[in-house]
């Protein structure tokens, strides 16, 4: 049946013609922002899952950062613990030297003496962005706690640190006060053969301080560098991870693309043809 009122088949036509148009807009949409799912209208829950867990990255961000400074203190006081194991062993070489006869133990109480100095030295310099990991006195001298995960759960967000104490060498070496060489490993005294003899002992618990201290510095700056790797990788993998929920396939998208521009021609004619219909009409009443 044909009727002047009403065109069925325009209506149809034009029907057709926008859902071709809705998605060529959503298509040149995926195209410009090279995404799929760029807003909550799109899939609100893909889109509020991708929001949460591009927080994550950022936070992991975060995260980096402060491994990598916390990673650059223990570095710091790492390399400083190691130096005093050095002078530690220069000293036990003086001291095992004075325990002889015939020696000149002036000479070695001030050798012996510039290398407390220089222990004292190493003990104050060994610190970064005002923490000292081989004090335990003084405004540097300190613990510090570094953020190294952000832990998600069903309840929310919590934050993950790595503790690192300090290995506290002035409460076994002394404080250096820049001038009061006494005060610095007092026990170890290369004055006489006595006095040197007296002081193996004591070196010998030095170094063993010491380097229990410098592997201890050691292991936690490991620790540190595996986790900035690991947190590294997740944020890259979590990245990823949005990418497969959000990111638009490119070569899906321009083969749909064209598609839909022939569909759109072809809905063009079909309404154009559909609204010609009418016009037939009139050859009935000629």
């Amino acid at each position: 049946m044909s009727s002047i009122l009403t065109n069925n088949g325009a209506m149809v036509a034009l029907q057709t013609l926008k859902s071709i148009n809705s998605n060529m807009n959503d298509t040149q949409s995926a195209i410009s922002t090279g995404k799929d799912i760029s807003s909550a209208k799109d899939n609100s829950a893909v889109w509020a899952i991708s929001k949460i867990m591009e927080s994550d990255v950022a936070g992991y961000g975060a995260v980096e950062d402060s491994l990598a400074l916390g990673e650059s203190t223990v570095a710091v006081a790492s390399t400083g613990a190691e130096q005093i194991v050095e002078k530690l062993k220069q000293i036990k070489e003086k001291v095992v030297t004075a325990t002889g006869e015939n020696v000149e133990n002036s000479k070695l109480t001030a050798d012996v003496n510039e290398l407390k100095k220089q222990i004292g030295s190493i003990m104050n310099a060994s610190q970064f962005n005002g923490a000292n990991l081989l004090r335990t006195t003084g405004s540097e001298g300190t613990d510090i706690s570094i953020v190294s995960s952000l832990d998600r759960d069903s309840t929310g967000v919590t934050a993950s640190n790595i503790n690192v104490a300090s290995v506290d060498f002035e409460t076994s070496f002394g404080t250096w006060d820049g001038s009061d060489v006494s005060a610095i490993l007092s026990d170890i005294d290369v004055s006489s053969a006595t006095a040197a003899d007296t002081s193996l002992a004591a070196i010998e618990t030095h170094i063993q301080t010491a380097t229990d201290g410098a592997a201890t510095l050691g292991a936690a700056s490991a620790r540190i560098t595996d986790q900035k790797e690991f947190i590294s990788k997740l944020s890259d993998s979590v990245t990823k991870g949005i990418g497969s929920l959000v990111d638009a396939d490119m070569e899906e998208t321009s083969a749909r693309l064209q598609a839909l521009q022939v569909q759109q021609q072809l809905g063009t004619q079909a309404l154009s043809i559909a609204n010609q219909a009418p016009q037939q009409l009139l050859s009935l009443f000629r």
